[in-house]
């Protein structure tokens, strides 16, 4: 039987500035991409519970986020693989606490992302759906509390 893998990522946006964090892996396969936070939920994990882990293990510590926002579902073409990508609505900017992990990190306006971008957040972003979906959140930001 094969394995279901599936995992989340955060996609913090700052209230005050508009801006998205990203981060820059530090080795493997995606060494020097840029990416969420967020990664692979483990055993007994709901995908938000795996969420957590993942953001305090990535950055130091979990932020208190104003409002989170499912954005999109990925699911791999044989269903073996399921990613939920959330926008986590924070009130400013902070500073990570990076894990060897990562190697970088960037708040990023949504059409200035670092280069090269993880192919998933390309994919989100030239998706017109999950764009609008963005558009509308940009719009309501400052009437979010």
């Amino acid at each position: 039987m094969i394995k279901k893998i599936k995992g989340s990522g955060a996609l913090f946006l700052s209230q005050k500035t508009k801006r998205f964090l990203l981060l820059q892996k530090s080795s493997g396969k995606k060494e020097g991409i840029w990416g969420l936070v967020g990664g692979k939920t483990e055993q007994g994990e709901s995908l938000w519970e795996g969420l957590k882990r993942e953001v305090t293990e990535e950055i130091g510590f979990f932020p208190e986020i104003i409002k989170s926002i499912p954005l999109e579902s990925f699911v791999s073409d044989d269903e073996h693989f399921n990613f939920q990508t959330y926008i986590c609505i924070i009130k400013d900017e902070f500073v990570p606490i990076l894990s060897n992990e990562h190697m970088g990190w960037s708040w990023c306006l949504i059409d200035k992302w670092p280069k090269p971008v993880h192919q998933g957040i390309r994919n989100t972003l030239s998706n017109r759906i999950t764009r609008a979906k963005i558009d509308t959140v940009f719009e309501l930001l400052d009437s979010i509390i």
